[in-house]
């Protein structure tokens, strides 16, 4: 688990298309933890804390925390939020294995960018007390926005930080072994997924 690089770039962006997507975006992640209506959170890989300013300017009622390896990208997100939420440095594994637990766990953006994708989802399963928000790229839509914008030309529109790629369908596929999807709304060029853990891992 590792913060982005691009975040600020990407949500500091003046474009107004950009702006428009990450904002409906924004409006359904708002929506999916307003349905599920959680006293605690953590985002895991909370990079400069977008995601935790999001949930505390919109009046999210729940104790809010945020984890990551990336030490300058905390510090950010403390100037950020740290006055209104708990950041930590520290890896998804090493908190798990505290068997500190949480009504909704966020991982946003984040799992494109790890080695062994797969082997975070038990950590997820782990941290969370029954739900969790995922998003990924929603491939191959996300590279073709990339080249419209004439962005990564050589990689063919590809974040040269994003090393797992999935379609709509794939995604689903690869969480469905620990999690069962409630919601799935479009959040184009994303893939946003709302889901409960299995019984058996409860």
């Amino acid at each position: 688990m590792s913060s982005r690089h691009g975040n600020r770039q990407k949500y500091e962006n003046t474009n107004p298309l950009q702006r428009a997507l990450i904002g409906r975006f924004q409006r359904h992640v708002l929506a999916l933890i307003r349905r599920v209506a959680p006293a605690t959170i953590l985002d895991v890989g909370c990079g400069e804390g977008y995601t935790l300013k999001l949930l505390r300017d919109h009046g999210v009622a729940a104790q809010l925390s945020g984890i990551d390896l990336d030490a300058r990208a905390l510090a950010y997100a403390n100037e950020q939020v740290g006055d209104t939420c708990l950041l930590e440095q520290i890896d998804a594994k090493q908190l798990a294995a505290r068997a500190q637990t949480y009504d909704l766990v966020l991982m946003l953006e984040v799992l494109e960018h790890i080695e062994h994708p797969g082997q975070m989802l038990p950590i997820l399963a782990a941290l969370t007390r029954g739900p969790v928000l995922l998003s990924v790229p929603r491939e191959p839509f996300f590279r073709g926005l990339n080249l419209l914008r004439g962005r990564h030309i050589r990689a063919w529109g590809n974040d040269p930080e994003h090393i797992n790629h999935w379609g709509r369908r794939r995604f689903f596929r690869f969480i469905e072994p620990h999690f069962d999807i409630v919601a799935a709304p479009p959040a184009f060029p994303w893939t946003l997924v709302l889901a409960h853990k299995h019984n058996r891992e409860q």
